[in-house]
């Protein structure tokens, strides 16, 4: 593993630490290097973005979803063979879980993972003030290493070296660079729909034209100079994933496409760590679910931005159905749980069937409908989570759910506004809007092998692999 690692930090969301992360990406790997993408929190957009650039996976570093051990193997992991780790910050350095402590922020992967932070400033309309912003950040937490500074927004070159003047005398840490206001290299409003356009490519002369400036602007070997540190401790204790993946005895069919793509890595990993051998088919392509699946995993995406496609699978959504009705045991997270209802209402109003297992429909809202972490607990008859057993996870759409019957709830979450029964329980389908890290749970894995182990016990006709 790459001893190279930083991190991309922002004063605050806004202060353009995602558009200077892609260039930096884009320009190290010009220059050759293995470069890894990491996002602090539990974001799927951004990683999207990092592995556009990079062609590696990138992975989320969470310090409320997961322990500090789990945490610092994850990044072991994932640095594996790069020549150096790019961590971009979430919000502001100090936003997290808590408004009183650094929990869930990135500060606080800072430390778990000992990572110099590069704090990203907006300088618009400052001066000799940049040196009291970044002051400030070096006292709220002296242990989070703040070992540069990069000024964006700049109104020329020459207010650069005002603010390089001031932070170098004040704080004590280099100005790396000044980024002159360009719209040229603003990211897209974010929005979930970014996502498609990535993987046709679509954003790729954005991120050049950001490579191109973080080269012109950025002193980079003194970046790499800061960026260059001890190699990262990982505990024995720390093993989320087993060192060696077992041999698959069950196989689990997975949604993967651009309507079905938010799965944290290490999900799939564990899965197969434990004996699953995942099998990708795309409901989009029309594909069906493999006759010899056991289990069935359709993850988070954007099923709204291609309703009018997805409607017009009926074979596939035909599998999905009877595979369900089988009593294949299912998982279903937020774009997953939508697919699922009998329909999805688009933000038009326009109205298209989906795959008829659980009775309502989705509704697209002008506004967000839920966003914030969740601890989940499980419910009786859950396959997945006992009443005793929680997990933590994130929850993010702009959907609703109308139900059209009633069917018990598949969780119990827990938020920042008190508890609430969530998603739907239906024999071996448990489905939902929470997105669940399952290394905070590995017990939830282990659950799902067995089920999985004796569905395929129950149907041997149709498993003889």
């Amino acid at each position: 593993m790459g001893n190279k690692r930083i991190i991309i930090a922002g004063t605050g969301s806004g202060a353009g630490k995602t558009t200077i992360t892609l260039g930096l990406m884009a320009a190290l790997k010009r220059k050759g290097f293995v470069v890894q993408g990491f996002k602090c929190g539990p974001d799927y957009i951004d990683p999207a973005y990092h592995t556009a650039i990079t062609g590696r996976p990138s992975r989320n570093l969470d310090s409320w979803m997961l322990s500090e051990d789990v945490v610092r193997r994850v990044f072991h992991n994932g640095s594996s063979e790069a020549d150096i780790s790019i961590i971009e910050g979430v919000m502001g350095l100090y936003d997290g879980k808590s408004p009183t402590e650094d929990t869930g922020s990135t500060a606080e992967i800072s430390i778990i993972t000992r990572t110099p932070v590069v704090l990203v400033i907006n300088v618009h309309s400052m001066a000799r003030s940049a040196a009291a912003v970044v002051k400030g950040f070096q006292l709220l937490n002296p242990a989070v290493s703040i070992a540069g500074v990069i000024a964006n927004h700049a109104g020329s070159l020459g207010h650069g070296q005002l603010i390089k003047q001031a932070v170098e005398q004040e704080c004590g840490i280099p100005l790396l660079g000044t980024i002159v206001r360009n719209p040229d290299i603003q990211i897209p409003e974010r929005h979930l729909g970014l996502l498609p356009a990535v993987e046709r490519g679509e954003l790729q002369p954005l991120f050049d034209r950001a490579g191109d400036i973080i080269s012109e602007q950025i002193d980079l070997d003194r970046l790499l100079e800061i960026a260059d540190t001890p190699p990262l401790p990982v505990p024995e204790s720390a093993r989320h994933t087993a060192s060696e993946a077992k041999s698959p005895v069950v196989r689990i069919a997975v949604a993967k496409d651009a309507a079905f793509n938010f799965y944290y890595p290490e999900n799939i990993e564990m899965l197969e760590a434990h004996g699953a051998e995942v099998i990708y088919f795309s409901p989009l392509a029309g594909d069906t679910v493999p006759d010899d699946a056991d289990g069935l995993y359709i993850g988070g995406g954007f099923p709204e931005e291609f309703a009018a496609v997805l409607a017009e699978k009926s074979e596939s959504r035909a599998s999905i159905r009877m595979a369900i009705d089988r009593g294949t045991p299912t998982f279903a997270e937020c774009g997953g749980f939508m697919f699922l209802t009998d329909e999805i209402v688009t933000s038009d109003g326009q109205t298209y069937p989906m795959v008829g297992m659980i009775p309502g429909r989705a509704c697209m809202q002008a506004k967000r409908a839920a966003l914030g972490y969740r601890e989940v607990t499980g419910t009786e008859g859950n396959f997945l989570l006992g009443p005793a057993q929680t997990a933590r996870g994130h929850e993010f759409h702009y959907s609703t759910f109308e139900p059209a019957g009633q069917l018990p709830a598949a969780y119990e979450t827990k938020g920042r506004f008190g508890s609430k029964p969530e998603g739907i329980l239906k024999e071996n389908l448990v489905a939902g809007y929470t997105h669940i890290h399952f290394a905070s749970q590995p017990e939830l894995v282990t659950r799902w092998i067995t089920a999985c182990l004796t569905f395929k016990k129950a149907h041997p006709q149709q498993n003889a692999w």
